[in-house]
């Protein structure tokens, strides 16, 4: 039994560590993790509801969606090492209540300033949530077959649930009200935590040791929170080179740097710095941000081009994505860990990024009157096969050079750079498109042409973030050794496979 199961009912045989439950365990945390992911995108399509009903201006909208990447990204990283250090499971649940009962203040809000505090809530228990839950897998299923499987189903639900989102938001706003996209929440977050705290043996943290790093813990949350405020907010409002947002970055970097200045001399440090040792940890997280940032982008504007361009509704917008979802599942649930066994973590990565790469350039050739069978579903499928393919093993890797101790933390990390980077490519992306739009209809452009100029250009800027990742791949992630994997697998069963 590993570290993690030691807590008062260590003796337990029917805990995690044992038998079919651990399986069972691993679907209520993805529970979780699912209800947190589609609460970053059902969002979105219900945005123009929440603008008629709450009066929301256009500039004064997108903070029902900034409010909750403000919180969510900014402590991840603290929530995953809270994990380590007090429960892993203890802040699962913590944060399962904090983002329920500010899912029923959301649905309830009658007016703006409610709706957006509600949704900062929102991010602080999505934050709690969803950090700890890779570092609680890991300790869970530490053989390396069961253990790929396993991050391969966590990692179809926090790669597909973009996609689910928009279909059920679609779904909802329509049929019922916006409200409804909240409400869902509570029943759902209700039952999970009921099965968690059934399910999920109870452990005990490392400690706070020599104490709590409250200086770092202070300066790493200051700076994430700044990093996307700025990126959410000046940034794409006033431009990358205006001075409030270049005095806001630098702001932003002094406190990392701070915060680096600090983890290099603190007796116990909230963040120890070794873990970036590990190329594998390094590189996997720098591939993240990357990559989420031009997919992240794709979800969002490519619903937008389907909206604005070819006339979609909000229920048919959900729908065109949902080719995305059932490949990504397919793959991640069934077949990528087999992969990852017989081809190794980094050949699947690269093999996933280049399709992510040809689906975002494919996307630069949709038309004004473009046809969903040959304009669209291509891209899809190639998407969905990449992430597919993509995710899973890079969230291996990222897992792969953390001790048990350090588990939550490398957790948090490796989902701090993916809501980082889907920030930042959501920021970048819009930024460009709308400027290239607004300035193709200056010159007498018809907007629908324009505004799909400016999609292709935001869609190319997606393929080029994946290519640097792919480079990333190549030049940082340790080559694999065929031998260690191949050891670890039965031929009976790749045979049977």
């Amino acid at each position: 039994m590993t570290e993690q199961g030691n807590g008062t009912r260590g003796e337990r045989p029917s805990g995690p560590t044992g038998g079919g439950q651990r399986w069972i365990s691993l679907y209520v945390l993805c529970a979780g993790m699912l209800m947190i992911v589609l609460d970053a995108t059902v969002v979105n399509v219900a945005l123009p509801a929440i603008q008629d009903d709450l009066g929301f201006s256009q500039s004064s909208l997108a903070w029902v969606v900034n409010a909750y990447l403000i919180s969510f990204g900014g402590l991840l990283l603290l929530a995953g090492r809270l994990g380590d250090l007090v429960s892993r499971r203890g802040i699962f649940l913590a944060g399962l209540g904090v983002f329920t009962v500010a899912s029923l203040l959301c649905g309830l809000a009658q007016g703006q300033v409610m709706l957006v505090a509600a949704r900062f809530v929102q991010g602080v228990g999505g934050a709690m949530t969803s950090a700890v839950i890779l570092g609680m897998i890991v300790t869970m299923f530490p053989e390396p077959r069961e253990q790929a499987k396993a991050i391969g189903v966590f990692a179809f639900v926090a790669s597909a649930g973009g996609a689910i989102g928009l279909l059920v938001g679609g779904v909802l706003t329509q049929s019922i009200s916006w409200h409804w996209i909240f409400f869902v929440n509570v029943p759902v977050g209700i039952a999970t935590a009921a099965l968690a705290w059934r399910l999920i043996e109870a452990d005990k943290g490392i400690g706070f040791g020599d104490g709590a790093d409250v200086s770092g813990a202070a300066l790493i949350t200051g700076s994430l929170m700044l990093v996307v405020y700025t990126i959410v907010n000046p940034a794409a409002e006033y431009g990358w080179t205006s001075g409030r947002t270049l005095v806001l970055g630098a702001l932003s970097l002094a406190l990392l740097v701070a915060f680096v200045v600090r983890e290099a001399t603190a007796r116990s440090p909230l963040v120890p710095l070794r873990i970036f040792r590990s190329r594998n940890v390094t590189g996997s997280n720098l591939i993240q941000v990357l990559s989420v940032a031009g997919m992240f982008g794709m979800f969002f504007l490519g619903a937008l081009y389907l909206q604005r361009i070819l006339g979609y509704d909000a229920l048919q917008t959900g729908l065109a994505f949902l080719p995305v979802t059932v490949i990504m599942g397919i793959l991640s649930v069934r077949y990528t860990d087999r992969l990852v066994m017989r081809f190794g973590a980094r050949t699947m990565v690269l093999a996933g990024l280049a399709l992510l790469m040809a689906g975002l350039a494919l996307f630069t050739q949709a038309p004004v009157e473009g046809n969903y069978a040959y304009h669209v579903f291509p891209v899809m499928v190639l998407l969905g096969t990449g992430a597919g393919l993509c995710f899973p093993a890079l969230m291996t890797l990222a897992m792969s050079g953390a001790t048990q101790d350090d588990a939550g933390l490398a957790s948090g990390l490796i989902n701090t750079t993916a809501q980082a980077g889907g920030a930042l490519g959501l920021a970048v992306l819009a930024t460009f498109s709308v400027s290239r739009s607004g300035a193709l209809i200056e010159n007498g452009e018809p907007a629908v042409s324009a505004l799909t100029s400016g999609y292709h250009l935001a869609f190319g800027i997606g393929a080029a973030l994946v290519m640097v990742a792919i480079a990333v791949t190549l030049t940082v992630l340790e080559p694999e050794r065929q031998a260690e994997p191949e050891a670890d697998v039965d031929p009976a069963e790749c045979e049977a496979a």
